[in-house]
């Protein structure tokens, strides 16, 4: 009964990944599937047991899921940097060149 129940946790996970809008979901969603998948590999070779593999399965998920999101390339003119004004206010808006070119 249990394999049948995590037969259906990677279904439902696969299919909620595929909902995702942006990239950063979509990076964090694959990297959810392949972490939790190896994760639960490691786990059973290592502990050899229902819990070994369902702990494996879900620290590899989240690793993954961090990391696939953390992996997502910013786009130009997406990132938003702070300015400060001649009047000392500071306000954030998107980056400009001297920020890409690396002169700021």
């Amino acid at each position: 009964m249990t394999f049948y129940k995590a037969i259906a946790a990677v279904l439902m996970t696969a299919a909620l990944a595929g909902c995702a809008q942006t990239e950063g979901q979509q990076r964090a969603g694959t990297g959810a599937l392949i972490g939790g998948a190896g994760g639960a590999l490691v786990g059973q070779a290592i502990g050899g047991n229902t819990k070994s593999t369902v702990i494996g399965a879900a620290s590899g998920a989240l690793l993954g899921a961090v990391v696939g999101s953390a992996t997502t390339p910013q786009r130009r003119g997406e990132q938003m940097c702070r300015y400060q004004d001649r009047y000392g206010r500071i306000y954030t808006a998107p980056c400009d060149d001297r920020y890409y070119n690396g002169d700021y």
